[in-house]
């Protein structure tokens, strides 16, 4: 379905989201990389020791969940934008997400927006809470965005056309 959609399969999806008990344990990284291309900036990123090393550059990155404290270095890092943070403990009804950000103009703190899935489909609102500048992270800015809790697992982007 990958290859043929650009969107990944909810097996897919599975195979790399930690338990419930670890996202609700605090802020965790989530890398939906699912194509073996030679790519480890991640695997560098991570001082933490959380994104294991690679044995080929090919291989599939892995995380190590209880080692990741979601600071989103590797976030910044990852060229094909695919990774996240979420933090299911941000409040008792709303996740926070770190999503990577490229796009102009930037969606300023306080905006209230419109959320997308992975296929670009629209799944409700979110509030950004601020945008971390690019200059630490080699020009990728990172949005942390409060979603509601049930929407933590499906949001991925933002309409740009709504901020």
């Amino acid at each position: 379905m990958l290859k043929q959609t650009g969107v990944a399969t909810q097996e897919d999806i599975q195979s790399v989201t930690p338990s419930l008990e670890r996202l609700n344990k605090g802020p965790v990284a989530i890398i939906e990389c699912f194509q073996r291309i030679p790519c480890n900036p991640c695997t560098k990123a991570c001082s933490f020791g959380a994104i294991k090393p690679m044995e080929d550059i090919n291989d599939l990155p892995t995380i190590d969940f209880d080692k990741c404290n979601g600071c989103a270095v590797c976030v910044s890092r990852c060229p094909g934008l695919a990774i996240v943070v979420v933090d299911a403990t941000y409040s008792a009804s709303e996740a926070l997400i770190k999503l990577p950000w490229e796009f102009t103009p930037l969606p300023v703190a306080g905006a209230v927006v419109k959320t997308l899935d992975r296929s670009g489909a629209i799944v409700g609102e979110g509030r950004v809470i601020r945008v971390q500048d690019g200059a630490f992270f080699d020009k990728t800015r990172i949005v942390h965005l409060a979603v509601p809790k049930e929407d933590m697992m499906t949001v991925r982007s933002i309409d740009r056309r709504s901020y």
